[in-house]
């Protein structure tokens, strides 16, 4: 997360590009309008959250997919095809302008150079069209437009207007012509209780963890009600007043039948109380889980590090659906500042492009643009880095062209909000959030806002430049250079040797906070001599106002470990991840605060269990053990280019795998030893050594103060002797 000057590798991009057109002339996929299925099935999936029985909705506006879509697609054919169409929606077909009777299931497109259009509309969900011929397929060369602008000329041929703008169809992983868009459904795994305990007209059913899906009873046979009550704890599932989540269900069942629930939850524990006659042979349930496969790793000399990995992996596994979402029991939304640590986890565990994009675009809705996302002005800004990330660890400029536009009409809403100052301050309608922490101010302009801004308006620069869009590049540019330069003018205390938290009335409030701190080090916004002043005087200061969720820990020990204080990160993680563990966490909270006993920890919003019990923030130890103990980033767009910086941080040894976009890169460390095998791209590994290092395979340069350096090669291993700098 450094202020990188991304570069882009023509040749890569463009061979890239050539082979996925190729890949994907193979075979015919469904395919949309971009953005809509995304939207859509957001829509669907965040409208699933109750409470107590009672539908939860979000808190914001929600947009909906464009119900009429033409696409089309020109081919130049030897020979006469003949192609099959499919659809979500009624629709009409043309060739060359000219409409063909009914709604043809299949068509004749004649030899030559030929335009088939096929518009769609459907209201209840995505227009979507699958076609397949020998060589006319559908694929995300199709273009689509929702501005059904066309004329009809003195011949009753149909034209496109050239003020319409098309785009490259949408699509994902919907290649079977059975399993259209809007039959989207997440797999399904069996699994049994890992425990039973009867007591009268209750059986309370341990899973043994943490789980998210469909409870399935079996044999229901008698006349009665049956009430299940969830729980992350089996403090909430034994309350019946208190938890939060519940079925309630009647049965008149002469003959034994089995039952599976409408809804999937989040629970551990469920608590069953049924009454009159009811009786149930067995309860079981179908775990929910998206398709993703772990392709990063992590092991240690320290067991509990390796627990806290692996409970981060399990936490980080259940909040991957559809999207990124934040809690599996609450809020099951998708919220732009908990999906942004999620996107970064990504790249070290998963790295499944396709949940980023889906989870950007659903969160980013459409035009016009009248809030925040979210409603929460910080979160917005989280939507821009998050994409200033995608294109450094993906490569993708396909992604932001198409949605460049997005993107600038956000920053426009951004900007003209600003105050007399040129500085980012709530307005009616804002929220602004920052963490979760007793007694933060929002007042004034809050410098961590002006930050967050400045950051942005750096990655509208070069997403402006990517979209060729070469004005807004500059002007973006210019704003990010001048509000840079406010934020240590209007907010830096040399007497604090801080960041100031905020300005109110024009005037600096006294109050120094972490947030703004710990984000300028890593931005590397502060030079060497304020980032050693800043980790003294706010990092390791118990004056300045501790943090006490996994949300706001993820970026203070990032700063930490940008700073070299991973031995002191290693003790905080133990202390702060290990401490759930130690309380029987089978994932990670919402909020942990060491000093609560008991069910005190579940507390949360002025409920008994209102906190969530897993919640995607909780798993950045995914993203730290990777970055900055592996030590792998790229530094260029896709690992063109990367660095790798392994610190053992107190640990005797250390292994794992970075994916990338062309493979995984792999490390063994110790503290004499380093194995390392590239993936594509060119890396240099960057170590220290008490002792002159060997290494067969490649050159080594010292680089004074026991720093040394090796250029990697793609696909080769080096093993390097050394001694490591205690």
């Amino acid at each position: 997360m450094k202020n990188i000057a991304l570069k882009v590798c023509p040749l890569l991009m463009v061979l890239l590009s050539l082979y996925q057109y190729t890949l994907a002339q193979s075979k015919p996929t469904w395919i949309w309008y971009p953005g809509d299925f995304e939207i859509w099935l957001s829509n669907q999936m965040q409208n699933r959250r109750t409470d107590r029985g009672t539908f939860f909705p979000v808190f914001w506006k929600f947009d909906s997919h464009y119900p009429l879509i033409d696409f089309h697609k020109d081919f130049a054919l030897t020979a006469p095809e003949e192609v099959s169409i499919h659809t979500e929606g009624i629709y009409n077909v043309k060739i060359d302008g000219e409409p063909l009777e009914g709604m043809p299931a299949k068509i004749t497109v004649p030899a030559g150079k030929h335009r088939i259009n096929i518009k769609v509309f459907n209201q209840a969900s995505v227009p979507a069209v699958y076609v397949a011929g020998k060589t006319i397929v559908s694929d995300a060369s199709w273009l689509v437009t929702f501005e059904d602008k066309e004329w009809i000329d003195e011949t009753g041929k149909t034209s496109d207007i050239s003020a319409t703008r098309w785009l490259n169809a949408g699509s994902w992983n919907f290649n079977d012509i059975t399993n259209p868009p809007s039959a989207c459904k997440l797999p399904l795994t069996p699994q049994s209780a890992v425990s039973v305990a009867k007591n009268n007209a209750a059986t309370l059913i341990d899973f043994g963890r943490e789980t998210f899906g469909f409870i399935r009873l079996h044999g229901i046979k008698g006349k009665g009600n049956i009430t299940l009550y969830y729980g992350e704890s089996k403090e909430e599932a034994l309350s019946e007043k208190g938890a939060i989540t519940l079925d309630r269900l009647a049965f008149q069942q002469p003959v034994k039948k089995d039952s599976i629930m409408p809804l999937s939850k989040a629970f551990r524990y469920v608590n069953m109380v049924t009454d009159g006659s009811i009786q149930i042979d067995s309860v079981s349930m179908l775990y929910e889980h998206a398709d993703v496969k772990e392709k990063g790793s992590f092991r240690c000399s320290d067991e509990e590090i390796n627990r806290i990995y692996d409970v981060a992996k399990y936490t980080f596994h259940l909040n991957t659906r559809e999207f990124f979402i934040d809690g599996i029991k609450r809020d099951r939304w998708i919220w732009s500042g908990d999906a942004y640590q999620s996107y970064l986890m990504n790249y070290y565990l998963f790295f499944d492009s396709n949940t980023v994009s889906r989870t950007m675009l659903a969160l980013r809705g459409k035009d016009p643009v009248t809030s925040h996302i979210n409603t929460i002005m910080d979160y917005t800004f989280y939507w821009f880095l998050g994409i200033y990330d995608y294109y450094l660890y993906t490569g993708d400029q396909t992604f932001i062209r198409q949605f460049y536009p997005r993107m600038q009409t956000m920053m426009e809403y951004c900007l003209g909000r600003r105050s007399k100052d040129g500085l980012m301050e709530g307005m009616p309608g804002d929220w602004i959030f920052i963490d979760w922490a007793d007694g933060l101010s929002k007042k004034g302009a809050v410098s961590f806002e002006q930050l967050l801004l400045c950051r942005s308006l750096e990655a509208m620069a070069l997403c402006a430049d990517i979209a060729n869009e070469k004005s807004d590049a500059v002007k973006y540019r210019q704003y990010a250079t001048e509000l840079k330069k406010k934020l240590f003018d209007l907010y830096w205390n040399e007497t604090k040797q801080a960041l100031v938290h905020s300005r109110v009335e024009g005037k600096q409030t006294e109050n120094v906070t972490r947030y703004a701190n710990m984000f300028a080090i890593f931005y590397d916004y502060f030079n060497q001599q304020q980032k050693e002043a800043v980790k003294k005087s706010v990092l390791l200061n118990d004056n300045i106002q501790h943090i006490t969720t996994p949300y706001m820990r993820f970026y203070e020990l990032e700063a930490l470990c940008a700073m070299g204080e991973q031995s002191y990160v290693l003790k905080e993680m133990k202390d702060y991840w290990g401490g759930m563990l130690k309380l029987g966490a089978t994932s990670f909270w919402e909020e942990y605060n060491p000093a609560k006993k008991g069910a005190e920890h579940y507390a949360m919003y002025g409920r008994e269990f209102g906190k969530s019990l897993c919640h995607a923030w909780g798993a950045s130890p995914i993203y730290l053990l990777g970055k900055y103990y592996l030590g792998v980033k790229p530094t260029a767009p896709g690992y063109a280019s990367y660095n790798i910086q392994p610190v053992l941080g107190g640990l005797e040894w250390m292994e794992g795998q970075v994916p990338t976009p062309n493979g995984n890169i792999s490390i063994r460390c110790s503290r004499k030893e380093m194995n390392i095998t590239t993936a594509e791209g060119t890396g240099t590994l960057r170590f220290r050594s008490q002792v002159k290092p060997v290494c067969k395979a490649g050159s080594i340069e010292s680089k004074g103060e026991d720093w040394y350096e090796i250029p990697l090669q793609a696909g080769k291993n080096y093993v390097i002797n050394y001694e490591a700098v205690k």
